[in-house]
Order: C-alpha cells, then sequence, then structure tokens
C-alpha cells in the first residue's frame, strides 16, 4: 500500500512540474546593450581564464624547480622532466640552458676498427 501512494505521488509531482514548465514562456529576444553586455563578459572571462592559467603554470613550475633544489642539495640524482616547462619565459630558459650544454658534450669517439 505503501509502494502504491509513493507511486501516485511522484506521479503527482512530475505531472505538476510538466504543466509548470510547459506554461513557462520564452525569454525574450537579447537587446543591443544586453548583448554587448554578454560579449564584454565573455571577454573578462577569457582574459581571467587566462590568467588564471598563466598563474597555475608559474606556480607549478616554482613547484618543480623546488623539488629540483631540494634533491640536489640531498645528494640525490634528479629525475629528467617528462615535459617541458609551462611557461614561456621558462621555455626559453631551458632551451638556452640545454643549448649552453650542448657544446660542452663531446662527441663520444668511435672504435677502432679492427
Amino acid at each position: 500500500m505503501k509502494n502504491v501512494r509513493a507511486l501516485v505521488a511522484a506521479g503527482l509531482v512530475v505531472a505538476t512540474f510538466g504543466v509548470a514548465v510547459a506554461k513557462l514562456p520564452p525569454p525574450p529576444p537579447l537587446t543591443e546593450a544586453q548583448k554587448q553586455a554578454a560579449e564584454e563578459k565573455k571577454a573578462k572571462d577569457a582574459v581571467a581564464a587566462e590568467a588564471a592559467k598563466a598563474a597555475q603554470a608559474r606556480a607549478e613550475d616554482r613547484a618543480v624547480a623546488r623539488y629540483q633544489a631540494e634533491l640536489k642539495a640531498a645528494g640525490k640524482p634528479v629525475p629528467t622532466p617528462q615535459m617541458g616547462p609551462a611557461t614561456p619565459a621558462a621555455q626559453a630558459a631551458a632551451a638556452a640552458k640545454t643549448a649552453a650544454a650542448a657544446p660542452a658534450k663531446a662527441a663520444p669517439a668511435a672504435p677502432a676498427k679492427k
């Protein structure tokens, strides 16, 4: 008996909701001022998202640098990164570092032929 009451109550709720939604009028079209405000908000949100992305990348780069410094200070081997630096400034610094380190490494001598 309780199940029947619960089903009837659920059916009434669904029917009432359906009737209420069906009677809602469509939203009015946006005015020019509202369209302009929406575009400005979209532009502001894009700038804020880009700033947040840059801040996240800088924080990640700082964390990696600190981790590597702590490993070096402890005398442990520093693992090679699987991905490059996230920020453009860090990418430029990494490229300069690898370019400076490349000439320092001499090519291994070819083994003598027998």
